[in-house]
């Protein structure tokens, strides 16, 4: 469990950084145009973009997947091609697609795919609206319109909801941490002000302490902590939902910090799940996740 955290930690961080910070958009290239038709051998090295794919009726389609992909469970018996940082293009070239998604960091890779004809979908982070963008930009490009549509505006109603809900019940300053060294404040990594942690961290009704940072992900030191003094901390895992391995010990981590109000009255949480990692259809259920810890009175 401790290392598939890290590779999940690693890759947000990886992509986030090396993708580029305060990215939102989606693009074809070369040549994947909405009118050219649909892709029916798709291999993604982009988990969220492989969600999005089975969450729109795709999943027929894809033909192999990155080493990170563990969801839906369907994507367990497909081939694994590599992911951000070690794709196996001979093995991808080998499958014969006829699209590719990447992360548009991976220059080099789209080029040689480019240069053997294969078409890319060019992918970098980005919030809430680039993930409904991207939706119905691959519902286009896979011929799945009215189902990627109709799954944008269901999450949008999802988030819509729990905003509605939470309404009214305060805004508390909250620090999201998304990965750090284990019973450490060492190597912490948490979200900014832009990016999909922050959009649902905002809809679940909690503000953000490094909102006024434009990039989605920080590396605090000790002193930016305590100058931030959030009133809640959020630390969100990977694995299975609910599970919550040596939380005593990992909140013990945070006692060096007792000034800060989020430790003096402890507010720290843990939540888990791959859906807080990924930013994909499952965006409304993390939200909620956040949303039942901030405000649990909402949800009585």
């Amino acid at each position: 469990m401790a290392a598939r955290q890290k590779r999940l930690t690693l890759l947000l961080a990886t992509a986030v950084f090396v993708g580029g910070l305060g990215a939102s958009d989606a693009r074809q290239e070369p040549g994947a145009t909405v009118t050219d038709a649909p892709a029916r051998r798709i291999v993604s090295l982009v988990p969220a973009l492989t969600e999005m794919l089975f969450a729109i009726g795709a999943g027929p389609q894809v033909v192999a997947v990155s080493s990170y992909d563990d969801f839906p469970p369907e994507v367990q018996a497909l081939p694994s091609v590599g992911a951000l940082l070690d794709p196996n293009v001979e093995r991808i070239l080998a499958l014969h697609p006829d699209l590719v998604l990447t992360y548009g960091s991976q220059d080099s890779v789209e080029t040689q795919l480019g240069r053997a004809g294969i078409k890319v979908f060019s992918y970098t982070h980005g919030g809430v609206e680039a993930i409904l963008r991207t939706l119905r930009d691959l519902g286009s490009v896979t011929g799945r319109r009215t189902e990627a549509d109709r799954k944008a505006r269901e999450i949008e109603s999802q988030l819509t909801a729990i905003r509605n809900r939470v309404r009214g019940h305060g805004r508390p300053r909250v620090l999201l941490v998304f990965g750090r060294q284990p019973q450490s404040l060492r190597q912490m990594y948490v979200s900014g002000g832009i990016g999909f942690l922050s959009d649902i961290l905002d809809a679940a009704g909690g503000a953000n302490v490094f909102a006024d940072i434009a990039r989605e992900s920080v590396q605090p030191s000790i002193e930016t902590l305590l100058s931030a003094a959030p009133d809640v901390i959020i630390e969100i895992r990977s694995g299975r939902a609910g599970a919550v391995t040596d939380a005593v010990g990992e909140r013990s981590a945070w006692s060096r910090l007792a000034s800060i109000p989020a430790v003096r009255s402890s507010r720290i949480h843990f939540l888990s799940g791959s859906e807080l990692f990924v930013p994909g259809p499952r965006v409304g259920l993390a939200a909620e996740q956040l949303a039942r810890v901030l405000h649990p009175e909402a949800f009585e």
